[in-house]
């Protein structure tokens, strides 16, 4: 078994990414608000599983060409049906950017292209391990991290930014009151994710299962 596909931190990123695609994939499904909270618990995740990928020190120099299965019209779809979500709160500015030297001014980003952005580069590497060509799958793996340090990292932190302040700012999130200690406390409605991480968590301590489970 090639110990750098199937290592613990590979088949963890890969599942934290079919959960994530998946997500995205029925974003026609949800509202404005299910959305943002979902957003916010499985971007970090993504993220951290995506700082812990290995390197493939012996074969990084023998890497073929990465094959790319999401078409400009699967990316061009969700990034539509996002921004048709998000309405006037898809539009965010960006205030810490390589761009920036070039300019004084805020840049005006996008949460749907960020999104179909990560979506992108994720699903190409969940698709990689679908075929269960190692050699597609190292390759796979290998540009999706590369890319995660050169791109889409910062893209998911950005919209994830955005989608903090839109999640925590929606009125109808808030379900405010006053107890009798005297303080005032806000709370916010569970959704089907809250368990996300127990899920996920409980799942990562068998080590042993195949990876075919995780696909």
């Amino acid at each position: 078994m090639d110990k750098y596909i199937y290592a613990k931190n590979s088949v963890e990123f890969v599942t934290v990414g079919v959960e994530f695609c998946a997500f995205l994939e029925r974003v026609q499904e949800l509202t404005q608000e299910e959305f943002a909270s979902t957003s916010i618990k499985l971007l970090p995740l993504l993220y951290l599983k995506a700082t812990l990928l290995p390197i493939d020190d012996e074969n990084e120099d023998y890497l073929d060409t990465p094959e790319h299965f999401v078409t400009e019209d699967d990316y061009e779809f969700l990034r539509e049906n996002i921004g048709r979500l998000m309405g006037e709160n898809d539009a965010y500015l960006v205030v810490q950017s390589d761009e920036m030297k070039y300019s004084d001014l805020p840049l005006g980003a996008s949460i749907a292209e960020d999104m179909a952005d990560i979506y992108q580069a994720v699903k190409d590497c969940i698709a990689a391990y679908r075929t269960e060509n190692e050699d597609t799958m190292r390759v796979a793996l290998t540009e999706c991290r590369e890319e995660f340090s050169s791109y889409w990292g910062s893209k998911l932190l950005n919209a994830l930014a955005a989608l903090h302040r839109i999640y925590y700012s929606l009125d109808d999130l808030d379900n405010d009151y006053d107890c009798e200690c005297g303080h005032r406390h806000s709370h916010h409605r569970d959704d089907e994710e809250d368990n996300f991480y127990q899920k996920r968590q409980s799942a990562w301590l068998d080590d042993e299962e195949d990876a075919d489970r995780w696909l």
